[in-house]
């Protein structure tokens, strides 16, 4: 508690220790698209085998953030590229530029290209700086991918509660729950990987996870995908400052925005969309589809266990024909239209 009203009443001076999170996120060749933030905070440290007592304590952690606005940050990807960029004031820093040299040249084979964040604000002598650099990667697909995947997480791959009402049940899944703990719904990672392999089976369509959920999560979420062995992509969540906050914003705005932006990213790329019945996926993923009907293979609905909703989207896509809209009861039912099509092994 001291060290809280320490904080408050000295924020965004006197910091006892800076943290940099850059976020998994994607780009091209000649096009960077790098997210992340800068908090007066300790990393989040999640094991395996930790108590219910750690387990809130964590949770706390992630809300209880110490942001660090106009902080000077340096992007370094090998001697060929130096960026600079300053965060705003809830500490976040985007990096949305493009540039003459070629970052392909810096990818692994499934596309990712590693770079340093260097925190260059002036620091008092007894700050802590807990990287130096920090490390982050980014996604620059392969010219030979065959298709992209954009997947919601939210009770499409786990069960987040994010649509309840003012968030109580996401609060309760992440306050009680490890991410360790957590079990993805049955057949997802299986599917994903089939996907991110394609009918070639070379590893190297591109993943992309869009959530509602905000980016205070954003470790916890990685670690849940990363543990369940999803295919490894970028990680698109939302500014959200209180747990609440979100129950007077409309939703659409932001998964339209993020994925309307990965259709511009790549224009010669078609896409899977991936989503659930519960809220507004639907309407979302036909709209992008109507938008830009040759460039959506299919989409996915995963359905929910709520017989309003489900009559609602039902009603909606029955009379969708412009692209191929599949009501998913179980993983291997969309395993085995991807595979009538040709999309996958």
């Amino acid at each position: 508690m001291v060290k809280r009203f320490k904080k408050l009443i000295g924020r965004y001076r006197n910091l006892e220790q800076v943290y940099v999170v850059p976020y998994r996120s994607y780009g091209t060749y000649s096009h960077l698209y790098i997210k992340g933030r800068a908090l007066d905070n300790e990393p989040l440290k999640i094991i395996q085998d930790q108590s219910v007592f750690k387990t809130i304590k964590n949770t706390w952690k992630q809300f209880d953030s110490f942001e660090i606005p106009d902080a000077k940050i340096e992007l370094q990807i090998r001697d060929q590229l130096d960026v600079l960029t300053k965060t705003n004031y809830e500490g976040y820093f985007l990096i949305d530029k493009t540039i003459e040299q070629n970052l392909a040249e810096h990818a692994t084979e499934e596309g990712w290209v590693s770079y340093h964040i260097f925190y260059r604000s002036e620091l008092e002598e007894r700050t802590e700086l807990l990287g130096d650099p920090f490390e982050g990667e980014f996604l620059v697909p392969p010219v030979d991918a065959e298709f992209g995947v954009i997947s919601d997480i939210d009770d499409t791959i786990l069960h987040t509660g994010v649509t309840s009402f003012l968030k109580w049940r996401l609060l309760k899944n992440s306050l009680l729950t490890n991410a360790y703990a957590r079990i993805p719904l049955k057949g997802a990672p299986e599917f994903y990987q089939k996907l991110h392999l394609g009918a070639s089976g070379k590893n190297k369509n591109p993943m992309f996870y869009l959530s509602n959920s905000p980016w205070n999560l954003y470790e916890y979420l990685k670690l849940f995908l990363d543990h369940n062995e999803f295919p490894k992509g970028a990680i698109l969540l939302r500014d959200l400052r209180t747990p609440f906050e979100s129950a007077v914003k409309p939703e659409k705005p932001h998964k339209q925005k993020e994925i309307t932006n990965i259709l511009k990213t790549y224009p010669d790329m078609k896409f899977i969309l991936i989503g659930d019945s519960g809220e507004h996926d639907a309407s979302i993923y036909t709209d992008i589809a109507a938008q830009y009907s040759d460039r959506i293979l299919a989409i996915y609905l995963r359905s929910v266990r709520h017989k309003k909703r489900m009559q609602r989207v039902r009603s909606l896509i029955d009379n969708f024909d412009t692209v191929p809209v599949m009501m998913v009861e179980k993983s291997q039912d969309a395993v085995d239209h991807a595979r009538e099509n040709g999309w996958i092994k």
